[in-house]
């Protein structure tokens, strides 16, 4: 019954470290996924207004003023970035987290992207390509012998424009070489501390806006550009690129953040509970070791009479 108790001691104690870890992670994580909401919510803003200039544009028929020759050395030239391929090969931009403790964070992300490979492209490996950004999606895919064209872990927890300009231009060298003809960008999207939701949408190459309105097309069809479509264009679709890259990854590392915070929010929870059911079993099984003491006295007092 001694060692019994004993080792009931020891996974309380355990436990309770157990507990102190937990909780200090999703008081981080919790602090963490506060100032990046307050960043990612201002930055929506102009997000969104690029797109709608780009939106605007693309309805008054700007791209197709703009001539589409072969190759340049630029990647971001408006030639790379305007021309429509024939789709032979697409690519994934996949953001994933690169720790685990985040819940179904990843399982969520990668779920999904197994599902539009056999969906898609029937499973057919030579078809598509992954550019995944964070060390789980990086391992999972290689563990199933997907292609990844570029690979890149150790996203900051709060990133920057700086930390995401290499991999644009990365990603846009690739596209400029012909690696791939096409580019989706993959992560789950922040609903709430509690929901994300899956999301994709294509980077590239930039296409003609469809299903506008009335109205819409004749606010873009009064745009005058200064001094040429060229000019206007080669400043505003490299900022849309960017903007939705960036976008992208505040995006999903804010929704890794409420992740983050849920997930060990529940551990703490449960190791609270766990503790306080240990705690019961203790003191019900000093309780029985007390009883049997005190009968083994009365009965060697009863012995002795």
């Amino acid at each position: 019954m001694a060692e019994s108790l004993m080792d009931i001691k020891r996974r309380i104690s355990s436990t309770k470290k157990t507990g102190q870890i937990t909780r200090a992670m999703q008081m981080v994580s919790g602090a963490k996924l506060s100032r990046i909401e307050k960043k990612s919510i201002a930055y929506q803003l102009y997000a969104k207004k690029v797109e709608d200039i780009i939106r605007h544009l693309t309805m008054g028929n700007l791209f197709k003023d703009i001539p589409v020759t072969e190759n340049s050395s630029d990647p971001w030239s408006l030639n790379n970035l305007l021309k429509v391929r024939e789709v032979k090969k697409t690519a994934y931009v996949v953001l994933t987290s690169d720790r685990g403790l985040v819940g179904g964070y990843n399982s969520n992300i990668l779920k999904a992207m197994m599902d539009i490979f056999r969906t898609k492209h029937n499973g057919d490996k030579s078809k598509f390509t992954v550019i995944s950004l964070g060390n789980t999606g990086t391992e999972f895919f290689k563990a199933r012998g997907i292609d990844i064209s570029y690979e890149y872990r150790g996203l900051p927890d709060i990133p920057t424009v700086k930390d995401v300009t290499p991999i644009v231009k990365t990603i846009l060298q690739l596209y400029q070489a012909g690696t791939f003809d096409e580019i989706y960008i993959c992560h789950n999207h922040h609903v709430n501390s509690l929901v994300s939701k899956f999301t994709l949408d294509k980077l590239l190459p930039l296409e003609e806006a469809k299903d506008s309105t009335h109205e819409e097309e004749h606010i873009a069809s009064e745009y005058i550009t200064d001094p040429s479509p060229e000019a206007v264009l080669s400043a505003i679709v490299p900022q849309y690129i960017e903007s939705l890259i960036f976008g992208a990854m505040m995006d999903a590392k804010t929704a890794e953040h409420a992740a983050s915070v849920t997930a060990m929010k529940s551990a703490t929870d449960n190791a609270d509970d766990l503790i306080s059911d240990l705690s019961l079993h203790y003191n019900r099984a000093r309780q029985a070791q007390i009883t049997t003491e005190i009968t083994e006295i009365v009965g060697g007092a009863a012995a002795l009479e």
